[in-house]
């Protein structure tokens, strides 16, 4: 069943001869459950696509469709609504409040759409993230792992129907790397996630059902790895 589409999507940056053409006509759908990874050099339009697919940047031209709608046919209220409930972001620079302690970044995004703490849940990831003797302690008293741990928490616990992640691993050694890409597989097949992660890390790359390779902002490679 598809839940992501997008369809001839054109980002442009800039006028005359500045202007810069980051995206150029990129078409794919994406079906519920789906791990699928992106790779392409630094500059191709991989974060642009994620950000456009997340509704955080709208396109110049084309569309976005998710569970059939065209999300940027709302206006900018509704966007942030539709962000808040249906996606779950993961930067590589974590992103967390300094002030709030680990519990309280991982609820935020419920806090702020005033809806009710899932305890369960809460109580659920702190386990499987390893993050239950963390969960009073702010971001500074955390390694790099466990931030992006707390990250990846809070991207989910509003059991959104897209995981996007950009370069989840790119601040991580190599072990810290594979739990995080654990993690995220867990949320995909526990919880039947949709997930797309951006990667310059093949390894990463390749353990995805799908891998989608953009150069020049268009698609020049879409390979079906594993069913």
């Amino acid at each position: 069943m598809e839940i992501l589409r997008v369809e001839n999507i054109v980002k442009v940056y800039g006028k005359g001869i500045n202007q810069v053409r980051a995206l150029d006509g990129i078409s794919f759908s994406v079906d519920k459950g789906q791990f699928i990874s992106i790779m392409g050099p630094s500059g191709s339009g991989k974060s642009t696509l994620l950000h456009i697919m997340g509704g955080v940047d709208r396109p110049t031209s084309g569309k976005v469709f998710v569970h059939g709608k065209d999300i940027y046919q709302q206006n900018d209220d509704r966007l942030a609504i539709f962000r808040r409930r249906e996606v779950g972001l993961i930067y590589q620079f974590y992103n967390l409040i300094p002030i709030l302690d680990v519990e309280e970044n991982m609820i935020l995004p419920q806090a702020l759409d005033g809806r009710q703490i899932n305890d369960d849940r809460l109580n659920e990831f702190m386990m499987v993230l390893d993050l239950e003797e963390r969960r009073h302690h702010l971001p500074n008293q955390l390694s790099g792992g466990q931030q992006q741990r707390v990250s990846i928490g809070r991207a989910l616990m509003n059991a959104p129907a897209i995981v996007l992640a950009d370069e989840p691993t790119g601040n991580l050694d190599r072990k810290n790397s594979q739990q995080i890409i654990e993690l995220l597989k867990y949320s995909n097949e526990r919880y039947k996630q949709t997930l797309i992660v951006i990667t310059h890390d093949e390894q990463v790359a390749m353990q995805a059902n799908r891998m989608l390779i953009i150069e020049d902002g268009c698609i020049t490679k879409d390979e079906v790895l594993r069913k």
